[in-house]
């Protein structure tokens, strides 16, 4: 078994394991990714095409993702402004990263993400959540969280996005809606919608999105924005485009995760030992993103079992808030309780994801097997360090429980009943 870690794979043996893997795989592109999205945004679903979007527009700003998403936008970018070209030849565009909560992109990381050729097409900008007078109040989310958005976003006389739809742990599905939120709000809009109140919702959780509270104030934020178009693309294990959806922000969304859901969702297979992974580089870049791939494992394991999380964290902890919330509580259950108690608009950044580590501490052990610069932290934040596969196996057998599930690619899969 290889489960994927930063640019390489972990190999052990699994034999006698049960294998819980996204159907992903199967699906075998039979053109290249450009050509894929060109089909699609040749037949946008709900909407007029994008050409038609850009007539009589002086400005567009294209919504695009950051440098923790593996969107292969060197496949999607080209054919968009393209098309928006094609419309209306005198349009002015911007590409504005959406960072969200992250740290701002790079220039090289542009580099690396965009290519030359269209870094020199567009002036781009990267959002910035921290900058008060960069962003602008919009109105009032359901939530009762205040819509504030980048200028860019909300000054254009077109705005439409890129992205990519994959599970996640939280909001349901990536992608469409989120671009917007929390992908262009300022820090008061995604503190509000992170509330540990929205977090703590049974429906928010990987897969669902009706009833999902964190997914119903993203979709009232996407129309509060009048983002007018997506393109949104489903990649491989090797993230290559396999499908895309074009057109509606709402419709061709859904219609992307509903696609995405038939392939991805698997069925439990309860373990006292569960192993994964998140996906790789750039997805595990950081500690912080891997509370992603271990709700897959939290899943299918045993109450009082242990999960055993793959990841090169390269980027270290990948957020002060979220390192010092761990490492300063006296127990996981004592920092949840704390963050049940924080009203939401007093929400502090990061909470969301120690909340949602502190849940699964709650019930499980975690090891991780990563750097050994990162032992310290990994021990500081309430979890076991082990150097190897085979070490974290030995050590969680030593706790008690020999079943074990792996999960190569936590971050891919929907671990679900069908009943």
């Amino acid at each position: 078994m290889r489960i994927p870690y930063g640019r390489t794979f972990l190999s052990f043996d699994a034999e006698g394991f049960s294998i819980l893997q996204s159907k992903i795989g199967e699906l075998k592109a039979e053109d290249s990714g450009a050509s894929i999205v060109q089909k699609a945004m040749d037949n946008p679903i709900a909407s007029p095409h994008l050409r038609e979007l850009a007539k009589g527009k002086r400005t567009c700003t294209i919504i695009i993702s950051d440098h923790t998403r593996p969107v292969p936008s060197k496949d999607i970018l080209p054919g968009m402004l393209r098309e928006l070209r094609e419309g209306n030849p005198d349009i002015s565009v911007t590409l504005l990263v959406a960072t969200g909560f992250h740290r701002l992109t790079t220039a090289d990381e542009l580099k690396a993400k965009l290519g030359r050729e269209i870094m020199d097409s567009c002036r781009i900008a990267v959002h910035d959540c921290r900058d008060a007078k960069s962003n602008v109040p919009v109105g009032t989310l359901p939530s009762g969280a205040p819509l504030v958005l980048d200028r860019l976003a909300v000054e254009t006389d077109l705005l439409i996005a890129e992205g990519f739809i994959e599970p996640h742990f939280f909001a349901g599905f990536s992608g469409g809606r989120k671009s917007v939120l929390p992908g262009v709000c300022d820090q008061v809009t995604v503190l509000g919608n992170h509330c540990s109140r929205f977090i703590d919702s049974p429906f928010s959780r990987t897969g669902i999105l009706d009833g999902n509270p964190i997914h119903e104030d993203m979709v009232a934020a996407a129309k509060l924005a009048k983002l007018a178009y997506i393109v949104n693309v489903v990649i491989d294990e090797q993230k290559r485009t396999v499908a895309a959806f074009a057109g509606d922000p709402i419709l061709a969304h859904r219609s992307g995760c509903d696609f995405l859901f038939s392939y991805a969702q698997v069925s439990p297979a309860m373990a006292d030992i569960v192993i994964t992974g998140n996906g790789g580089a750039p997805l595990d870049q950081n500690l912080y993103q891997c509370v992603k791939s271990m709700t897959a494992a939290e899943a299918t394991c045993l109450e009082g079992g242990t999960i055993i999380l793959c990841a090169e964290c390269a980027d270290g902890h990948g957020g002060e808030g979220f390192y010092h919330s761990l490492r300063d509580c006296t127990s996981p259950e004592a920092l949840y309780a704390e963050q049940m108690a924080t009203p939401q608009d007093q929400t502090l950044p990061d909470q969301w994801e120690s909340q949602i580590l502190a849940r699964i501490l709650m019930h499980h052990r975690v090891i991780f097997v990563t750097r050994p610069e990162m032992r310290q932290i990994i021990e500081e934040m309430k979890m076991l360090y082990a150097s190897s596969v085979e070490e974290a196996l030995s050590l969680a057998r030593s706790f008690g429980g020999q079943s074990v599930t792996v999960i190569p690619n936590g971050i891919s899969v929907i671990v679900r009943s069908t009943k």
